[in-house]
């Protein structure tokens, strides 16, 4: 008999995106809910009949009604598949917290809810799941420890679901909030360990993996928008671990350097070739180089205005992209005069001065060439 899970965790439903307006927000929202349809697709598809969802099913524990049950009544339509919940940093069970209002309220009968780190066991498919719910988003001691001396019948897989965090063997590791010991599975016979918390995917060892988050949410994060496909077949062979792609947007991070008019179109002419649905991605893009004022505005008008409508979001951090002012810039600006002057004096701070000073100088000398270039369109 081979059993198959699902393993995935971080859905953090409810996430706020402070960094993206209030419509891409609500994109980003949808997908992190559509993404539990996808899940419980890929467990019908692949034979799974149980999905362990490690940890922080929900961003906050304060959340509206609507919020708590969305995921719920999702779940509720794969009523051939068992949803296995555990309480992680973000939403720990507290009395009377999210967790007891959901159970007093009711939860569908093939949703399972693990306040209590005690096995429960499904003898149908001979599993028995150890669970390390959290009621703190802090704890020092290793939530997973009570597994070493679970008493359970022979012949049952014995899979655990933790939230936290697992790095080396040493002693210092045991001042990590939420350590798990990455050798638990050898220490308390589990057929495999189910982590959540890192939301990028990553392999611990051969029985103990993180998921990684359903939808990426950062930039930062490496080897999200994943779930696995864990197969156990025997209890003296490591399980078969396989990842499944389940992100709906994808995150990019990308560096140019640009230092003239043609640098800009080409990157412009990149930026729309990095992915076939260019709606689906949320790209931070990082600028350094030097330009004239005339090219910054260009820049302006046809990347951080024009590229940017074609994605789900831009960010474009140009800290380092320097003004370059011609001399027919500052002509554009004012032939002479102290406004001349002043172009004249921006220009060499921009140049010389300290980080701060070239940043606040170089925005100073972009904006006087702006507001110069409306002025005489005016009078035009």
């Amino acid at each position: 008999m081979t059993l198959r899970l699902i393993h995935t965790s971080d859905w953090q439903i409810g996430k706020v995106f402070r960094f993206v307006d209030s419509a891409t927000m609500g994109l980003l929202q949808g997908a992190r809910l559509r993404a539990v349809t996808s899940l419980g697709e890929l467990a019908v598809k692949h034979g799974a009949r149980h999905i362990l969802v490690a940890g922080d099913v929900y961003d906050l524990e304060a959340l509206s009604p609507r919020s708590l049950n969305q995921p719920l009544e999702r779940m509720r339509s794969f009523p051939d598949t068992h949803w296995h919940l555990l309480p992680g940093n973000h939403d720990p069970h507290r009395p009377n917290g999210l967790w007891d209002q959901l159970l007093r309220k009711g939860l569908p009968a093939n949703v399972h809810v693990y306040t209590k780190p005690a096995p429960v066991t499904f003898e149908e498919d001979s599993l028995s799941i150890l669970p390390a719910p959290l009621y703190h988003r802090r704890r020092l001691d290793d939530p997973t420890a009570y597994m070493n001396d679970a008493a359970l019948p022979d012949g049952l897989f014995r899979v655990g679901i933790a939230h936290g965090t697992v790095t080396g063997f040493g002693s210092e590791d045991r001042d990590v909030p939420n350590f798990i010991a990455p050798d638990r599975p050898a220490r308390a016979g589990l057929s495999y360990l189910a982590m959540g918390d890192w939301h990028g995917q990553k392999k611990i060892n051969e029985r103990c993996w993180y998921s990684g988050t359903p939808e990426t949410d950062a930039f930062d994060v490496t080897g999200g928008g994943q779930a696995l496909l864990v197969e156990i077949d025997a209890h003296n062979r490591a399980p078969e671990v396989t990842p499944l792609p389940t992100g709906h947007y994808e995150w990019l991070t990308q560096s140019e350097q640009i230092n003239s008019r043609e640098d800009i179109d080409r990157l412009a002419g990149t930026l729309r070739t990095v992915a076939d649905d260019l709606d689906r991605v949320l790209i931070r893009l990082a600028i350094e180089g030097a330009v004239s004022l005339d090219d910054r505005q260009y820049f302006e008008n046809e990347v951080v205005d024009g590229v940017s409508a074609a994605f789900c979001f831009m960010r474009v951090d140009d800290r380092r992209l320097f003004p370059r002012p011609t001399a027919e810039d500052l002509d554009q600006i004012d032939r002479g005069g102290f406004v001349r002057a002043a172009a004249e004096e921006l220009k060499r701070k921009s140049e010389e001065g300290s980080d701060d000073e070239r940043a606040i100088a170089a925005e100073a000398l972009q904006r006087l060439y702006i507001e110069h270039m409306k002025l005489q369109a005016g009078r035009q």
